[in-house]
């Protein structure tokens, strides 16, 4: 059970700390008639205390007060545990994989890596809704989003160095593809994964990376290494870019032979993704108004009378 749940707002736990301090000063140091001591006249205070007119406080109160406090904070993180209905808003919930075919990449000598990589991507997806937008001069739609898994393993295995007909290297573009892509089917969350070697990346392809990032969805990037067979005359490979792309995308960097950190991200549940965009509501329920009822019990303590 513990290991299902979600906190919605994780930074209520900084208050927890706040209300234990409060607690234990009100439990130990605080005296019974609090600061009215040092209010009155030391004698004034006397002579009520002689004739009945005083009654101390209870530090009693000030722990159930503490108590009561703590499990409001604790209601406020948001404790939650996912709907068993969220699966249905996978619709709202898509992957776009941007496959790199310029030179570089499919004359490079790991091309069928590249390629297993996106596989990857699209197994780690599940059963959301999957795109694949290929590019080198320019960009085009591979496969529109789908949920055929088969479809994409088959269009994947028909790429090669000819799909795209116009050379040149513009991630760019088909950065700009996916997020049209991506806007034209209303989807809320959603995970944009650049499969390249980094070649072409610039002041066009982060301000795209940006503006994905300003969508609420993230873009990750995997790595394409040079092989063997780079052509002549092919641009180096170029990792450092890769990375500040996805840096500016808000997402994650990794290697087409490491690729569990970006595999990760994509493989999270819709309903984390649609909780990460604010639409938890959709995907959690709330368990905090019930620890608000919980709360009720201290707080029933401080309307004891008192002889």
């Amino acid at each position: 059970m513990i290991e299902s749940l979600t906190l919605l707002r994780p930074l209520w736990f900084l208050a927890i700390t706040v209300v234990a301090l409060l607690a234990l000063r009100a439990a130990w140091r605080s005296a019974p008639l609090g600061d009215w001591n040092k209010a009155v006249d030391p004698h004034l205070m006397a002579l009520f205390a002689r004739r009945g007119a005083v009654l101390g406080g209870r530090r009693q109160a000030n722990i159930a007060a503490a108590l009561a406090a703590g499990i409001l904070t604790l209601a406020l993180t948001g404790p939650a545990i996912e709907r068993p209905e969220a699966s249905t808003f996978r619709n709202l919930d898509a992957t776009v994989i941007v496959l790199d075919l310029s030179r570089s990449v499919t004359e490079g000598g790991r091309f069928k890596e590249a390629r297993q990589a996106a596989e990857a991507v699209a197994e780690a997806a599940g059963t959301r809704s999957l795109a694949l937008i290929v590019y080198a001069g320019d960009a085009y739609t591979a496969l529109s989003p789908t949920n055929d898994r088969e479809s994409l393993a088959t269009t994947l295995f028909a790429l090669d160095a000819d799909t795209v007909p116009d050379r040149g290297s513009h991630p760019e573009r088909g950065l700009a593809l996916a997020r049209r892509t991506l806007a034209e089917a209303n989807v809320v969350a959603a995970d944009v994964v650049l499969i390249s070697d980094g070649d072409g990346i610039g002041q066009a392809a982060e301000r795209e990376a940006a503006a994905i990032r300003d969508k609420g969805w993230q873009l990750h990037a995997l790595f394409v290494p040079a092989g063997k067979a780079l052509p002549p005359g092919a641009p180096r490979p170029d990792r450092t870019a890769l990375d500040r792309l996805a840096s500016a995308g808000g997402g994650r960097a990794a290697d087409i032979d490491a690729s569990e950190a970006v595999l990760d991200r994509v493989g999270a549940s819709t309903a984390q993704h649609l909780a990460a965009n604010g639409y938890g509501v959709l995907a959690f329920a709330d368990l905090g108004r019930w620890l608000l009822l919980l709360a009720l019990l201290p707080a029933l303590l401080l309307f004891r009378r008192s002889a």
